[in-house]
């Protein structure tokens, strides 16, 4: 089993930044893949970024075209989190955020956090 804890989130105005942590352990295979999900209310959940790593190399960030420019994923390897930072935020982020975890290899998202909730105030 995996476990995915998640930190950050809270409140920020329009504009401003926020960054998510995300942390995974447990049975962890050699290649993985993070990913970065949000549901808002009403709204069905949507995906966000998702990064793969090995203990050799970390992969370039993908992202929604929502988020595209302003997100960003990443890896850091001291920490062994997967960060989300998100700059120039708007009221339209707002949302539960959740971590995901897989094995690179397989299709669908495999292990969730608990999520936290992002909000940004005009």
């Amino acid at each position: 089993q995996v476990q995915v804890v998640e930190s950050g989130g809270g409140l920020v105005q329009a504009g401003g930044s926020l960054r998510l942590s995300c942390a995974a352990s447990g049975s962890i295979f050699s290649i993985s893949t993070m990913g970065w999900f949000r549901q808002a209310p009403g709204k069905e959940r949507e995906f966000v970024a998702a990064i793969s790593w090995s203990d050799r190399w970390s992969g370039v960030g993908t992202y929604s075209d929502s988020v595209k420019g302003r997100f960003t994923i990443s890896r850091d390897n001291a920490k062994n989190t997967v960060d989300l930072q998100m700059n120039s935020l708007k009221p339209e982020d707002t949302a539960v955020y959740y971590c995901a975890y897989k094995r690179m290899v397989v299709a669908e998202y495999e292990y969730w956090s608990q999520g936290t909730q992002v909000t940004v105030s005009s």
